[in-house]
């Protein structure tokens, strides 16, 4: 009992980000590359990501008595680094504007710094001709990445493997939220960031960083996820606002 107990828990965790993973690689299996086909069809992601959000969205659900979110305390703080974080990730693609206006040309070594063109990517205005799909396709676009995304992966970096790089034992769930030491930030900060194309690793360093910081000063895995909420929705507005769509 106390086995299957365990086990349950560790699924509550570590399942939704794995499944949410998963998901990721559909639309792969589904894209044709033919212009004249219908938009579903030529960009599968468009139906895919929103399966794949109800899908993740269900399992929280379904985990939601493993989980806990209080105290509900630095939400203030969460919100400020929420947006900071975002602002130092599009960053460089500012800095980018700026440089190719004044004459420089791009080099290689630029997606480093994440100097790096974002126009391709997820793009909602190919659904365009028709009004309602296009609704569909931001609102559920929006509803991934502020409503499931924070959930999936602050359960897993910050509620699962802050914790249980720090067991002997690998019971994660005595340890207390927010416990800090210098070998696990670099551990989970940098896992976070290696997930991440080359050119945000810059800002997914900086945003790892600061979320952590956040789970060790308040203590609240709660206060993770809605700073992860907060930069995500401002993100999403700043794409929308720029279509700079390899940003989502």
């Amino acid at each position: 009992m106390l086995a299957r107990l365990r086990a349950s828990n560790l699924a509550a965790y570590v399942l939704p980000l794995l499944l949410f993973t998963l998901l990721n690689g559909v639309p792969g299996l589904f894209r044709i590359e033919n212009s004249e086909l219908p938009w579903h069809v030529r960009a599968p992601e468009h139906w895919a990501y929103p399966l794949q959000t109800v899908v993740c969205a269900l399992v929280l659900v379904w985990f939601r008595q493993h989980y806990t979110f209080r105290p509900w305390r630095g939400l203030g703080l969460a919100f400020t680094l929420g947006l900071v974080g975002i602002a130092v990730w599009v960053a460089p693609s500012v800095l980018r504007e700026s440089l190719i206006q004044q004459g420089h040309e791009p080099a290689a070594w630029w997606k480093w710094l994440g100097l790096a063109e974002r126009q391709e990517g997820f793009d909602p205005t190919i659904a365009q001709g028709s009004p309602l799909w296009f609704s569909l396709v931001v609102g559920m676009r929006f509803a991934r990445m502020v409503l499931v995304v924070p959930f999936v992966e602050e359960l897993f970096w910050r509620g699962f493997l802050m914790r249980y790089l720090m067991t002997e034992d690998e019971r994660f769930e005595r340890v207390p939220f927010g416990t800090h030491r210098w070998k696990v930030f670099w551990i989970v900060t940098l896992a976070v960031m290696l997930i991440h194309n080359t050119e945000d690793y810059v800002g997914a360093f900086v945003w790892g960083a600061l979320v952590y910081f956040v789970a060790v000063r308040t203590k609240s895995l709660g206060a993770c996820v809605f700073m992860h909420a907060v930069g995500n929705l401002a993100l999403g507005l700043y794409v929308m606002k720029t279509q700079q769509w390899g940003f989502w």
